[in-house]
């Protein structure tokens, strides 16, 4: 047996730095409010809006938590329901204007992580390590 981490270890290890920075970022730009919990479903909503459904499958938590945690996040005036153009009976989850606000500030808290990943790998390794993990996505991610 290896002392080694395994590589589903390792990746969540460096997810989990991005993710805090992330988080710490959003609180310092006066989005404090956003929880981790929150933050992962909230991360899952797609451009055009994403049935809360969905987001619970994803996000691999029942779909009661997902709409307590959707609850906060529009109280919140992060995100709205909106009826689903596709089927009547159905509801968007959709990122609101503040919703937009914080993905701003979350995106140029990833592009720093990355920055400073690819400054310690190397651009070569960084390269490599993206071009891998997107490879692994083929196998892993059933929602890409």
């Amino acid at each position: 047996m290896s002392d080694e981490p395994n590589l589903g270890l390792l990746c969540f290890i460096a997810y989990r730095a991005m993710e805090s920075r992330v988080v710490r970022a959003l609180a310092t730009a006066g989005f404090g409010d956003v929880t981790v919990a929150q933050g992962r479903v909230f991360a899952r909503i797609g451009p055009n809006g994403t049935r809360l459904t969905e987001l619970a499958e994803q996000a691999q938590i029942t779909k009661q938590t997902a709409g307590f945690l959707v609850d906060q996040l529009e109280r919140a005036g992060y995100v709205r329901r909106v009826p689903d153009p596709a089927d009547a009976r159905a509801r968007l989850v959709r990122i609101a204007p503040r919703g937009e606000a914080a993905v701003a500030v979350a995106r140029r808290a990833e592009a720093e992580v990355e920055a400073e990943w690819t400054q310690h790998l190397g651009e070569q390794d960084a390269t490599q390590l993206r071009r891998a993990l997107t490879k692994l996505r083929e196998v892993t991610d059933p929602y890409q």
